[in-house]
């Protein structure tokens, strides 16, 4: 929100385009990044389900319990103090931190905390599922997340699901607790301040919303009413620029201190610059091969396991992904409860010869690829055509924006997709539901995961699946997602290849940029400049 500050120097620094005017150093006081960032549609934390919207929400806002970003098998109270959880299972009971004021100086309570969990389950935007799976709709969430006093939440599952699987889904962005009062000032038509929402801000976090500009950049501020230790710098702007090379001029002139978004060539660059620095940090993100059951090639198992033998993994992760990725072949990312590292696959074009031969088709075959036409991901589609052709399956790239693969993809009329997929929170389950897990194989299911998607029809895994969520037994739980995992590699229409690095490049003089393991946790409070 503009009121909160506006501040000379943040203005100058508005007033550059993104390949206009070039200042001969950035503003000590703030922190300038190049970065993609066109995939914001709204800063709602109610309704934003983006990569970009989740860093920003992560530094704005803060929820009931947070994850170590080092650790994220252990959880620490927030805004809440402390919680304790029934016998049974179906009540936690959360106590709020005392003093905590919003940017806007309203104190901030239980009831706040009750009004944000309540209108994300009403608004039922996007991101509503991770709380709607407890049991919570817009007709019973009233009566199941309630304030009984000023410092206290209650919160009610209809099952008794493992404790750490709760929490940890209070940790995503939708759990984030919101200003009531403010918020409700604006409020139109029942929309419990959504649209007003969407641009501005209402939160306790490290840093306020200054200003969004779409398509040209996002400015913070320092939150003076911030509960904790006091950001470093007093600003930050996010600069949008979405050309690689753009970014890297402007990175190695001084016009931005760091770059979010260098390809392997300039990172390469970048290491041999006596000015600037390397970043990186992995995420709890999978590049994965998606192959439709519906096709009937695809669908036979030594097809599926054939293609798995046709990746050269190596070498996509050591030269056309360049230190943005390591070879991982499971569907829990290294850090997650249960996580294997088991990697069976290497390129091995003789035995996938076989196996096809085994499937009748020694003469392999025609199948499609829908990639988005992006830099990297063209260049492992073009690997995967070359490796794929050796053994005799001719392969098609289509190239399209994300918007377009991804929509042909959630219609199921797709051959062979490639995608990335992050963890939603930092819990097995995310990515335990989506790869095994498939509760109505038909073209109208409800449930829309990745095993939906890809059509594999597993009505064993997924109770199994399912039955798991009830298991409070952390050591149990584990032992069941790594037999998941090793039936996924096995047997799964899906080629998990890689878990991914984030790197940004900064200026020498720029201290203590924290990547974390998930989008919301890359953070800037800490960031300083010499």
């Amino acid at each position: 929100m503009r009121k909160y500050l506006a501040g000379a120097a943040l203005g100058t620094v508005l007033a550059m385009t993104p390949y206009g005017l070039a200042l001969a150093d950035t503003p000590k006081d703030t922190l300038v990044m190049a970065f993609a960032i066109d995939d914001i549609i709204s800063l709602d934390p109610g309704e934003a389900f983006e990569i970009s919207t989740g860093e920003y929400t992560g530094n704005t806002y803060d929820r009931l319990v947070a994850f170590d970003i080092k650790d994220v098998s252990k959880l620490r109270g927030t805004l809440a103090e402390s919680w304790t959880v029934s016998d049974d299972a179906l009540t936690y009971t959360f106590k709020m931190r005392k003093g905590v004021k919003f940017a806007s100086g309203n104190p901030v309570t239980a009831e706040d905390a009750a009004f944000s969990l309540q209108r994300a389950v009403i608004l039922n935007k996007s991101p509503a599922f991770i709380l709607t799976q407890f049991g919570l709709t817009p007709d019973n969430v009233k009566d199941k997340v309630k304030a009984v006093d000023a410092d206290t939440l209650v919160f009610q599952v209809d099952k008794p699901y493992a404790p750490s699987f709760v929490l940890n889904c209070l940790t995503a962005t939708v759990a984030s607790v919101v200003d009531k009062v403010e918020v409700m000032k604006h409020e139109k038509n029942g929309d419990f301040g959504n649209e007003w929402l969407k641009t501005n801000y209402a939160g306790t976090g490290a840093y306020a919303l200054r200003q969004w500009k779409p398509g040209e950049s996002l400015s913070l501020v320092a939150n003076e009413n911030y509960w904790g230790e006091k950001p470093k710098l007093k600003r930050v702007l996010i600069r949008q620029v979405k050309e690689s090379a753009s970014q890297q001029l402007l990175l190695e002139k001084g016009d931005v201190d760091i770059a979010r978004n260098l390809e392997a060539d300039q990172l390469k660059t970048a290491k041999t610059n006596a000015n600037l620095h390397l970043v990186s940090a992995p995420k709890g993100t999978v590049w994965y091969v998606g192959l439709n059951q519906k096709n009937q090639y695809l669908q036979k198992p030594e097809v599926r396991k054939a293609l798995k033998y046709l990746v050269d993994y190596d070498g996509i992760a050591n030269v056309i992904m360049a230190g943005r990725a390591t070879k991982h072949q499971t569907f829990l990312p290294n850090g997650f409860l249960g996580a294997s590292n088991d990697t069976p696959y290497a390129l091995d074009v003789a035995k996938a010869k076989d196996l096809l031969k085994q499937a009748g088709l020694e003469n392999g075959f025609k199948a499609t690829i829908d990639t988005r036409n992006v830099t990297m991901t063209t260049q492992i589609a073009q690997s995967l055509q070359s490796t794929f052709a050796q053994a005799g399956v001719q392969l098609e790239i289509i190239p399209g924006d994300g918007k377009q693969v991804l929509t042909k993809y959630r219609a199921r009329n797709h051959d062979i997709t490639m995608f990335q997929w992050g963890a939603d929170y930092q819990d097995p389950h995310t990515n335990a539901e989506t790869f095994a897990s498939n509760p109505d194989n038909s073209d109208e299911g409800k449930v829309k995961t990745l095993a939906w998607r890809n059509a594999w029809d597993i009505p064993d895994l997924t109770k199994i699946t399912a039955a798991n969520l009830m298991e409070r037994d952390s050591a149990k739980r584990a032992a069941v997602y790594q037999d998941l995992q090793k039936t996924i590699l096995e047997n799964s229409p899906f080629i998990i290849m890689f878990q991914e690095t984030e790197v940004a490049v900064a200026r020498k003089n720029v201290k203590n940029l924290v990547l974390g393991p998930s989008f919301d946790t890359n953070l800037y409070a800490g960031v300083s400049k010499d």
